[in-house]
C-alpha cells in the first residue's frame, strides 16, 4: 500500500483500500458499503478508493475479517456487535433481550453518549480495530408452528437458537426449550421435520431462507436488536494523510442513515411477501411484553452485572 502524502511536486499518489462483508449483493449492509467506497473515492478526489469483497470472498467469517483487520491484513470490515463485545464489554449490554422499546429507542440510544462512547472505546481497548459507525440489523423475533401470543404460549417450544448462552437461557426463562447446532440452512428441514418448533431472526432471513413456509407463526416481540458495526484496522490511519482520514470516518457516519434506510425498505418487502403468503403476524401489547421483560430478571443479574446504571440509562432514554 502506498500512503497519500504531498511529494516533492506538490501531487499526491492514491490508495487501494479493501473492505469485507459476509452478506450478499443487494444487502442493506452491502448496499451501505459500496455507498462508503464512493463517498471517500468522491470527497477525497480518487486519493483513496476502497474495493468492497461481498459475499464473503475475503473472509467467510466475521471473526476472520477482525483477526485480519487487527494484523493490517485488511482494511475494513462490516460485522456483528456482537463478536467486538470481546474487545468492549459494555457492547455486551445494548444485545440484552427486550432492552429496547422498538428500534426508534435503539436509535436513540446508539446515536447518544453511550453508543458513541462505545465507539470510542473500539480503539481506545488496544485491539488495534477502529469503530466508524453503526448499522441496522433489525429485530430479531420468534416464529413457529403453533400460534404464541404470550409467555404462557412459548411453554415447552423447542426454538432453534444460535450458539449463544445469553439467548438459550432467554428462551429457558420464557419456559421454552432452546435448541443450538442448527445451521441457518437448516431451519426449514428441521422444522418440518419436527426436530424444533421454530426459530428466531428478523424479517428478511425469515423470507429470504423460506422458514415462513414451514413456520407460519411470526410474533414481533423484537426479543434483541444487536447493531452491525462498520470497523477500520487501526493500520488505515498510517496509510493515508490525517485529511483524508477524517473524510473517511465522516463518510462513514453519513453511510449509517443510508443504510437505516435500507433495511427499513428491506424489511418491508420482505414483511410484505410472507404476509401475502398467509403467514400470521402478532403484536403484543405492551403489557404482554412486559410480561417476557419481567422473565429476563436473571439474564439482567448476571449479564448487567457492574452495568446497572448503564441499563437504567438507557431504559429511560427518550421517555
Amino acid at each position: 500500500m502506498i500512503p497519500v502524502f504531498a511529494n516533492g511536486t506538490g501531487e499526491t499518489s492514491s490508495v487501494t483500500l479493501t473492505l469485507s462483508e459476509v452478506h450478499a449483493e443487494g444487502y442493506p449492509t452491502t448496499l451501505a458499503d459500496y455507498r462508503f467506497a464512493e463517498l471517500v473515492a468522491e470527497r477525497t478526489e480518487g486519493r483513496v478508493t476502497i474495493d468492497v469483497y461481498s459475499g464473503g470472498t475475503l473472509y467467510g467469517e466475521e471473526t476472520g475479517s477482525i483477526e485480519a483487520l487487527q494484523i493490517g491484513d485488511l482494511d475494513f470490515a462490516r460485522v456483528s456487535a456482537s463478536p467486538v463485545a470481546s474487545y468492549v464489554p459494555a457492547l455486551n449490554v445494548i444485545q440484552l433481550p427486550y432492552l429496547y422499546r422498538d428500534g426508534d429507542h435503539m436509535w436513540e440510544v446508539l446515536n447518544g453518549p453511550i453508543g458513541q462512547e462505545m465507539l470510542e472505546e473500539i480503539q481506545a481497548s488496544g485491539s488495534g480495530l477502529v469503530g466508524l459507525c453503526y448499522y441496522d440489523a433489525g429485530a430479531r423475533n420468534f416464529y413457529t408452528t403453533k400460534p404464541v401470543q404470550s409467555v404462557a404460549d412459548m411453554a415447552g417450544l423447542k426454538i432453534r437458537l444460535q450458539n449463544n448462552a445469553m439467548m438459550v437461557e432467554m428462551v429457558q426463562l420464557l419456559g421454552g426449550n432452546g435448541v443450538t447446532g442448527i445451521g441457518p440452512n437448516e431451519v426449514y428441514s428441521a422444522i418440518s421435520q419436527g426436530t424444533i418448533d421454530g426459530a428466531e431472526n428478523n424479517w428478511p432471513t425469515y423470507e429470504s431462507m423460506g422458514d415462513y413456509e414451514a413456520a407460519p407463526y411470526f410474533i414481533l416481540d423484537g426479543h434483541t436488536r444487536v447493531p452491525e458495526i462498520l470497523l477500520a484496522s487501526e493500520a488505515v490511519i498510517d496509510k493515508v494523510s490525517a485529511e483524508d482520514w477524517e473524510i473517511i470516518k465522516e463518510c462513514a457516519k453519513e453511510t449509517q442513515e443510508y443504510e437505516i434506510e435500507q433495511w427499513a425498505l428491506r424489511e418491508e418487502s420482505s414483511r410484505e411477501k410472507v404476509v401475502a403468503a398467509g403467514v400470521t403476524v402478532y403484536e403484543p401489547t405492551a403489557e404482554e411484553l412486559q410480561e417476557f421483560q419481567d422473565r429476563m430478571a436473571p439474564i439482567y443479574e448476571e449479564y448487567g452485572a457492574g452495568y446497572e446504571d448503564m441499563i437504567e440509562e438507557i431504559m429511560n432514554t427518550g421517555l
